[in-house]
């Protein structure tokens, strides 16, 4: 055919390819006598072989050009058998070559007869040594390749199968056939982005630049049920002259490494888990927090969805020993990998449940030992979930794994963390119990710290609160409005206190004080401090003696010291008579006049013994504003009190409202968010 291209295995027309093909890698050449033996063709490789040009080789007779003497005769028998009867010959024969050296040929000799009826013989003829190194690359090969334990394959430039060895076979799980002729995306589905596979491929042989030692995980047909990985390279074969023949892949199987790389990872996250979860679970006194901090922390590297449930009677502090019945939990913490409907099947935050020993928390508690569902079934989430509804969210977000540890502290059962897997493939194994039961462990004991904690605190504000005045009848010519907030769930309340005492002449004590420390201690010395108040009230002391007499007091409460101002207004000559122990500065706000820190004689704390107070008396002339704090209002750990205290100022320049809302605006604007201290705060304006 005129003009004919070769066609691609795709069936589009692709350009020849160059010189140095397998015939010109073994320098085969042709070689046509006429009856008389008289060489008439001659192809340019006959050079290579016999050493003779065209110009040299046409027209000789071919016996005496290109034979030794000795090998004639046999060569004339073999050459009649030939033209006479038509059978073709192949074997060895030795030449002469041009230089004179005798050489081993490998001829086929065949007839040819032309449309005159002349017949001729065709000898195609190629050097044996090359013949046979060819041979033998070629036989090395194919045994390299049958039993190499490496897969093997390769591809032409249309990205098609041509060669796939047992060991490639086995590791796919098809045979050579099945791969033959097709395309990557049609066998490797089992890897999930065979597109990428490819365009690799295809780079790799327009480019010529090898990819080594890409790692592939999946799951073949032949082992369907686990994972395995591979080191895959890609790599451009090109022939003797430089012509692209195709791509070669190279597959190892690499599992046990890559099981053995995975399990280090998997233990250095747990480790890091760990290491993180020491940091951030218990940062408070709290069991609220702690609880959700637990949650956090778990999430996403153990779990999808975290959700912690602390028993009631664990908060309450009674025994929770309830036998079979049921058990009451209130859930404290959740946390999801992602926006999930799961989220939606646990019990919302603050909940109070009850839930009977056929649910798997309640299973959890009552033998205080994890339970472990690797496989969840239908017939388990209704075990989990709260109801029906919950379970058919359960199912629809996919969770296929689930796992629940007790929280125990000082061998009691404080409640549950639960687990459960949905995107994550993996199932809980026992490795993953015991790094929750770590976890749950160390939560579990700052969960107790903090009950406790709260415990006492809630007794301490009980008593505080208690101890704390009731609003004080109406007084003469003021007006006063009063506020306590105890100490946030970081710390224990304290001894802050104030009073508001009418007096003989229609006068009225105001008094704002703080014991130092924290929890019923220092509660229990406010209330002693604040009768022997009341008492020396009574006497029409001037306030420097009170606070002498107030020392003296304190002395005894040993170890608490405590810092108070007292001051007494007579609304008939609107004079205000004050008198500072190591207190906070007041506010005086005269009517029309910015605020400012009133500089009074500044004495040591009650309980240190041996100081004098002194009295200054000032005028607090109708509607004029005094502002007495204890030092929660404005102290802070990030802040230095100066900047605090102009703050207070400022606020109070701004803010001119009736004096409750001044209150509220003080407490929220300067209360900081983890405030560590409680705070009294008491203003008074004069009619």
């Amino acid at each position: 055919m005129r003009g004919s291209e070769p066609f691609s295995a795709s069936g589009g027309a692709r350009t020849s390819t160059p010189p140095g093909g397998l015939l010109d890698l073994l320098s085969v050449c042709a070689v046509v006598v006429d009856s008389t033996g008289r060489i008439v063709l001659w192809s340019p490789q006959a050079e290579d072989v016999f050493g003779y040009t065209a110009q040299e080789a046409l027209g000789e007779y071919a016996a005496p050009l290109l034979l030794h003497r000795r090998h004639q005769e046999a060569a004339a028998r073999l050459f009649s058998e030939v033209m006479s009867t038509g059978t073709g010959w192949a074997g060895a024969f030795p030449i002469r070559h041009k230089d004179g050296r005798t050489r081993l040929v490998e001829f086929r000799n065949m007839r040819l007869l032309d449309d005159r009826g002349d017949v001729y013989a065709l000898g195609i003829a190629a050097d044996q040594p090359t013949l046979q190194r060819v041979e033998t690359g070629l036989a090395l090969s194919q045994q390299l390749i049958t039993q190499s334990p490496i897969g093997l394959a390769l591809l032409d430039q249309d990205l098609r199968y041509l060669l796939v060895n047992p060991a490639l076979e086995r590791i796919n799980g098809l045979s050579a056939a099945e791969h033959i002729g097709h395309h990557p995306r049609d066998i490797l589905t089992f890897l999930g982005d065979v597109d990428a596979i490819e365009a690799t491929l295809r780079e790799v042989l327009t480019t010529g630049v090898p990819v080594i030692d890409r790692n592939v995980v999946g799951r073949t047909p032949a082992d369907p049920d686990h994972d395995h990985a591979w080191s895959v390279s890609y790599y451009r074969l090109e022939g003797a002259q430089g012509q692209v023949m195709g791509v070669a892949n190279s597959v190892v199987d690499i599992t046990p490494r890559h099981l053995a790389r995975t399990e280090a990872e998997r233990g250095r996250r747990r480790l890091d888990l760990i290491a993180r979860a020491s940091a951030t679970v218990g940062t408070t006194l709290d069991v609220e927090r702690t609880a959700q901090e637990l949650a956090d922390a778990v999430v996403p590297v153990l779990a999808d969805v975290a959700a912690v449930d602390i028993l009631d009677s664990a908060l309450e502090l009674r025994s929770g020993d309830e036998g079979d019945g049921p058990r009451r939990f209130r859930a404290m913490g959740l946390a999801t990998a992602y926006p999930t409907e799961a989220a939606d099947a646990v019990d919302p935050i603050g909940h109070l449940a009850s839930y009977h020993a056929d649910r798997l928390i309640t299973r959890c508690v009552r033998t205080a030992a994890p339970v472990l569902v690797p496989e969840v079934t239908d017939s388990d989430l209704p075990r989990v979930a709260r109801d029906e509804d919950a379970a058919k969210r359960l199912a629809t977000a996919g969770v296929h794994s689930y796992l629940a540890v007790p929280l125990t502290a000082r061998d009691e059962v404080l409640g549950t963390l639960a687990l459960a897997r949905a995107r994550t493939q993996a199932a809980f194994d026992q490795d993953d119990v015991l790094l929750a039961r770590e976890l749950a462990a160390r939560a579990a004991i700052a969960i107790d710290n903090a009950r406790w904690h709260q415990s006492v605190r809630s007794s301490a504000e009980t008593l505080q609160r208690s101890l704390l005045p009731n609003p004080p009848p109406p007084l003469h010519g003021l007006d006063v409005c009063s506020r306590y907030q105890p100490a946030q769930a970081s710390s224990a309340v304290g001894g802050d206190w104030y009073d508001v005492i009418p007096l003989d002449g229609e006068r009225t004590a105001l008094v704002v004080g703080d014991v130092m420390g924290h929890g019923i201690d220092a509660a229990a010395a406010m209330g002693r401090l604040r009768t022997a108040t009341l008492a020396y009230s009574d006497l029409a002391m001037a306030p420097d003696e009170v606070l002498h007499h107030l020392d003296k007091t304190t002395a005894k409460l040993e170890p608490h010291i405590a810092t108070c101002v007292y001051a007494v207004y007579d609304p008939h000559h609107h004079t205000l008579r004050i008198s500072n122990a190591g207190h906070m500065p007041p506010v005086l706000i005269p009517h029309g006049h910015p605020p400012r820190l009133l500089n009074l004689p500044t004495g040591a704390p009650l309980g240190v013994g041996g100081v004098e107070y002194r009295t200054t008396d000032l005028a607090l002339n109708p509607h004029d504003r005094l502002v007495l704090y204890t030092d929660g209002l404005v102290e802070t750990r990030n802040h230095p009190i100066d900047d605090r205290l102009d703050l207070l100022l400022r606020l109070l320049t701004e803010h001119s409202h009736p004096t409750e809302a001044t209150c509220t605006h003080l407490l929220e604007t300067l209360r900081d968010g983890d405030t560590f201290d409680d705070i009294a705060l008491l203003i008074a304006q004069a009619r």
